[in-house]
């Protein structure tokens, strides 16, 4: 077996990411520089050399091309998985098999419910937690909500996740200077086979980072249905479903001319809950939550730190033994709802356009 975390270095957890894109440069690195007396970034892997020489030279780190050298280092005691999504549940199993101390892996982590059933199988057998970057399951605004909202997750009817945000690129550009920031030109969305690939990767990418979410509020989605489901340029979709007697409605427009706004709204017959999110490459602190009930409001945030900070802390919490990991049974029912909505919606837009 691979070598394990060296037992003498204690001040820090070292960290090793997998994969040097926009979202380790202007997500993960600027979060844990902010942590420093929790973390150390210690090895960066990239298939580009310069890319990962250049992402380790910023932050200290030793770089390589190569998966196993990292894995292999015993500077490296957490393991963060930012490759594309093919390669997490392969990466995730192999850092469990290396005896790293935890694994954080960007969602989704794994494309079938046969790989999370693996990965689940394999963290079990090493004890390794796996934590997945659904930031906001961990924003403070959040998890202040779920204080505020009483028996809301019984008795609402509708549930809305609606993003509203510029390209990327531009808060990428607020948080650092991205080195090999992707190519990627507007979909045609008059070809249904396009349509329906950005709507099926508009959920996986984006509304699944509300989706856990979402579930909280739903009591199954064995019956789900996709009453409608439609792609909008630039990029976004619009897919409306009925979920256990409840009416779910996910949007999403990415559009360099509107104001951000990410939010979800839970709506009852006598209580409504909002959670308004920051945009997620400012490092513009938490989620503000607002519940209201037969006139009264309650409000929580917004706090000093956001969802991808709160990622970190909890992990830390965890190898200390602090904090327990997600159950590997809620991080698969998050995947299958995920991809149940993301293959009906696919197969919905496909047939509307016969």
């Amino acid at each position: 077996m691979p070598q394990t975390a060296s037992a003498h270095r204690t001040a820090t957890l070292g960290v090793g990411f997998i994969g040097c894109g926009p979202v380790t440069q202007a997500i993960h690195l600027p979060s844990l520089a902010r942590l420093t007396d929790i973390f150390t970034v210690t090895h960066v892997v990239d298939i580009d050399e310069q890319v990962a020489a250049t992402v380790g030279s910023r932050v200290g780190a030793h770089h390589s091309t190569s998966v196993d050298a990292l894995l292999e280092d015993p500077s490296v005691d957490v393991v963060a998985i930012c490759s594309p999504n093919k390669f997490h549940a392969s990466q995730v199993v192999a850092a469990c098999k290396a005896g790293k101390r935890a694994v954080l892996c960007e969602k989704p982590f794994a494309v079938s419910a046969t790989e999370a059933a693996e990965i689940s199988a394999v963290s079990m057998e090493t004890g390794v937690p796996i934590v997945v970057g659904a930031m906001h399951t961990f924003d403070p605004g959040w998890l202040a909500a779920e204080g505020m909202w009483g028996d809301l997750p019984e008795t609402a009817h509708t549930i809305r996740s609606n993003i509203v945000i510029p390209p990327n690129s531009r808060f990428e550009d607020f948080a650092t200077e991205v080195i090999a920031r992707p190519d990627s030109p507007p979909p045609d969305f008059s070809d249904p086979a396009v349509a329906a690939a950005a709507v099926e990767g508009g959920i996986l990418g984006l509304a699944i980072h509300n989706l856990p979410l979402v579930r909280r509020f739903l009591p199954g989605f064995d019956d789900l249905e996709i009453l409608a489901a439609s792609a909008v340029p630039v990029f976004g979709y619009e897919v409306l479903m009925r979920v256990g007697g409840k009416t779910v409605e996910l949007t999403a427009s990415v559009n360099s001319t509107w104001k951000p706004d990410w939010r979800l709204e839970v709506i009852g017959h006598d209580a409504t809950l909002t959670v308004q999110f920051t945009p997620s490459y400012v490092q513009a602190g938490s989620a503000v939550a607002t519940f209201t009930s037969r006139g009264h409001i309650l409000q929580a945030g917004p706090f000093s730190h956001n969802g991808y900070e709160g990622e970190w802390r909890l992990i830390a919490d965890i190898v200390a033994g602090k904090a327990q990991a997600p159950s590997a049974e809620s991080l698969i029912d998050d995947l299958r709802l995920a991809l149940a909505i993301a293959e009906g919606a696919r197969a919905h837009v496909l047939e509307a356009a016969k």
